[in-house]
């Protein structure tokens, strides 16, 4: 995933950061302060993690899809039927898009997981602040004083960093289970099930043979009885002799 580009730096400006804060009070005091503040921030950076895993999955999408096109068009049986051939892709396609939405899905949880609920151990760890100290002298003013956004932002920004080496491992997994692995143990049994329903005359359209090929076969053919008719002349010439 293109991680580095992702503007957490912009997202996490001092500017962002005092607008934020300044917006949202915090419900869970004894956590961390303020509380909402931090879920914000943290729920808007985890947001830029999307794209890059949606990504992720449509990349894997397509060497999948030229994985099928190259082995189908590398089959020298399958071009004797055109019509199968063109089948057998078609389902082969349709199977790996459902992989594909079910990847996605899969991926983007994994990212609101971690969104919707965050690692409290991790902010328990961190230096205690004035403000949770409960001083009366602490004003308003001083809460959103540029040191203290500046260390918001600092730890919001290592928690992201946490999250985002979660991220590298697990989104990985998540598309090699949902896509690769799908794709090599169930990628035609919807085309199985179907042809399992045809008749026999869908049947016989599918091995329809290409015409091109089923006319030089046939001219082979009629070309092979000449020659045995040939063979059979010479031979019979030859006895009279």
């Amino acid at each position: 995933m293109a991680l580095r580009k992702l503007p957490f730096d912009r997202h996490l400006s001092l500017q962002n950061v005092r607008k934020v804060v300044s917006e949202a009070d915090g419900y869970q005091p004894h956590l961390i302060a303020p509380e909402q503040g931090y879920r914000r921030l943290i729920d808007g950076a985890l947001n830029y993690f999307k794209g890059p895993a949606e990504a992720s999955v449509d990349a894997v999408h397509f060497i999948l899809k030229e994985i099928v096109r190259r082995s189908i068009g590398e089959t020298q049986e399958l071009k004797r039927f055109p019509s199968l051939q063109a089948e057998i892709a078609s389902a082969a396609y349709d199977a790996l898009e459902r992989f594909r939405e079910d990847s996605k899905k899969t991926t983007l949880r994994l990212v609101e997981m971690e969104s919707s609920y965050l690692t409290v151990d991790f902010f328990r760890k961190l230096p205690l602040e004035a403000e949770k100290g409960g001083d009366p002298t602490f004003s308003n003013i001083d809460r959103y004083a540029e040191v203290h956004c500046r260390r918001i932002g600092s730890n919001v920004s290592s928690y992201v960093g946490m999250v985002s080496q979660t991220m590298r491992n697990s989104i990985p997994k998540a598309v090699v289970h949902c896509q690769v692995k799908e794709a090599k143990r169930s990628l035609l049994d919807h085309f199985y099930t179907q042809v399992g329903k045809k008749e026999g005359k869908q049947l016989a359209e599918l091995l329809g043979e290409d015409p091109a090929l089923m006319e030089r076969r046939q001219k082979c053919a009629r070309r092979l009885e000449l020659y045995r008719k040939a063979r059979d002349e010479i031979d019979s010439v030859s006895w009279a002799e």
